[in-house]
């Protein structure tokens, strides 16, 4: 089967945290263009008929990831279930409505069981962004390998180019940091593209590593009122068609990581060099350091994570070579990666003395 011939596989990931589309739908001074969820759901569902209409061999899959749970809301190769069926209008176009009819009851549903009264977990983006890799590695096996796609008229293995869509609406969560770097290597491994649609909330650190990593666009949204636009400019093409467009692309990306002791995104950080994990260090742990979430790193005598012991004349020299804190409420920071060299003294290695700049 030759390329014009084949479709193009979407798989969507809706960020639905409550919490966050509620700020994201207030007008505040800062809020210039506020975002409801209606709204919202509304412009991407036209972004989703698009994507369908462009090409009848066109695969979709809609994920959604609510506070602690993410569920898969759409996709193509399953048939909809009856109690999500809807009176088909003979003036639309079947797949539309069934997407349309789909997307909506499963998220209306799934947001009417969550819990009032307790304490909003955190989006999971990281658990969606999974499931959208795993439905991906499902659909490009070998026809042979999948028979019961088959049975349903679905033919994995012909879908070139497939793409992960990530709308975003909350911040960075450290603790997801090891997590997303597995999805991205494994998206690598996929030959999957990532791309990111920052709709409301500060730029995502990790978030903007994965679409650079795997070749995606990552657009933080400026004007949400045209959140249309930007979705069908920007990610409507398939990565093989994007080589011939003018699609926007990050002029900056930042590198930084998450310490594995406290879970904090740091700028500056040591690197173990037996198991490579990043730490920082918290001095003397008081109340008013962490109200000030005063985050201060330097090397450890042992390594949290593989308990490695470093010769205490190497940790001596790091020390030493250490930024001296700026006076004021400015904290130095610094652009790229010096590493230190790698001493092993049979008591264990040396760690590395950086910032995440480049690695």
């Amino acid at each position: 089967m030759d390329d014009d011939s084949m479709g193009s596989h979407l798989s969507v990931v809706i960020d639905l945290s409550p919490t966050h589309w509620e700020l994201s739908s207030r007008e505040a001074p800062e809020n210039t263009y506020p975002l409801t969820l209606a709204t919202f759901l509304s412009q991407l569902l036209a972004f989703l008929n698009s994507h369908i209409a462009c090409r009848h061999e066109n695969t979709l899959a809609v994920f959604g990831a609510f506070p602690g749970k993410s569920v898969m809301l759409y996709s193509s190769s399953n048939p909809v279930p009856d109690s999500l069926s809807t009176d088909v209008n003979a003036n639309s176009y079947p797949p539309f409505s069934a997407v349309d009819s789909t997307v909506v009851q499963r998220i209306m549903s799934e947001l009417d069981l969550l819990e009032k009264d307790e304490e909003e977990a955190p989006s999971a983006l990281v658990g969606s962004l999974v499931k959208a890799l795993c439905y991906v590695n499902r659909i490009t096996l070998p026809p042979s390998s999948n028979s019961k796609a088959q049975a349903n008229g679905f033919h994995p293995g012909v879908l070139p180019d497939p793409r992960i869509l990530i709308l975003s609406v909350s911040p960075d969560l450290a603790t997801s940091y090891i997590p997303i770097m597995n999805a991205i290597f494994s998206a690598q491994k996929l030959k999957a593209t990532i791309d990111v649609c920052q709709i409301y909330g500060p730029n995502t650190v990790f978030l903007q590593q994965a679409a650079h990593l795997t070749g995606g666009s990552y657009i933080f949204l400026e004007r949400r009122d045209a959140l249309l636009q930007y979705l069908i400019m920007s990610f409507l093409p398939p990565p093989s068609i994007r080589k011939t467009l003018s699609v926007p692309t990050q002029e900056q990306v930042d590198f930084r990581a998450a310490c594995f002791c406290h879970k904090k995104i740091i700028d500056i950080g040591f690197v173990c060099s037996v198991c490579l994990s990043s730490e920082c260090y918290l001095p003397a742990a008081t109340s008013n350091n962490n109200q000030l979430g005063l985050v201060f790193c330097q090397p450890l005598p042992v390594c949290t994570t593989c308990r490695t012991k470093f010769p205490m004349k190497t940790l001596t020299r790091l020390n030493a070579a250490r930024p001296l804190l700026a006076t004021g409420n400015s904290a130095p920071s610094q652009s790229r990666l010096t590493s230190g060299p790698v001493t092993n003294n049979g008591v264990g290695g040396a760690p590395h003395s950086g910032t995440n700049g480049a690695r």
